[in-house]
């Protein structure tokens, strides 16, 4: 049996991460693709196309993730774990990435074969200059008028999850009175 025949009874003929069934291929997963169906997933073109050109993605697209994630194949978790990733200053990623569980070995392939140096660059630091990471919980040290939600962010609030803005090492994003809003640095303070 070829490797395009076992991918399709795998996936039931339906693309891998959102469940297209139109024009379907093998797509070899990096770093350790060696051709075999452990190492390859079966995607639509919608899907191929944005992972090959970044540029292009639609982070819409991409909620189909919030089902295949719970892929029970290794390598579906991998590219579901990468594309989360790579979408997670949209905000909800996030959330998926906290309930997604990857064993050992396929968390060190996923983040082997990810793309995470230009979020690394960028440092985001709290009013002490702690460092601040993706999925931390802040408390506010001032009161902040919120704009455009009509409402003022109290100083003491813990803000949890929250996200990194990747081009700005100013800001993060966390929500708030069940708002997604945007915060300076320096008016967080890093807990626990």
């Amino acid at each position: 049996m070829n490797i395009l025949q076992t991918l399709q009874d795998r996936s039931g003929s339906k693309c891998e991460l959102c469940g297209s069934s139109d024009t379907l291929s093998v797509y070899e997963v990096p770093p350790d693709a060696d051709a075999s169906a452990e190492h390859c997933i079966l995607l639509c073109d919608t899907c191929k196309g944005q992972i090959d050109n970044p540029d292009s993605i639609d982070a819409n697209h991409w909620r189909c993730l919030n089902d295949s994630m719970w892929s029970q194949t290794p390598v579906v978790q991998v590219m579901a774990w990468r594309m989360l990733n790579q979408l997670r200053d949209e905000g909800w990623p996030m959330e998926l990435l906290d309930m997604l569980y990857l064993d050992d070995a396929t968390l060190a392939w996923a983040q082997a074969g990810s793309d995470n140096e230009a979020t690394e660059s960028v440092v985001h630091k709290d009013n002490n200059g702690a460092i601040l990471e993706a999925g931390d919980t802040v408390t506010l040290i001032k009161d902040l008028n919120v704009k455009g939600a009509n409402f003022t962010a109290k100083r003491g609030t813990a803000v949890r999850g929250i996200s990194l803005v990747a081009d700005n090492p100013e800001h993060i994003e966390g929500r708030v009175n069940g708002q997604q809003i945007v915060i300076l640095c320096k008016f967080v303070k890093k807990s626990g």
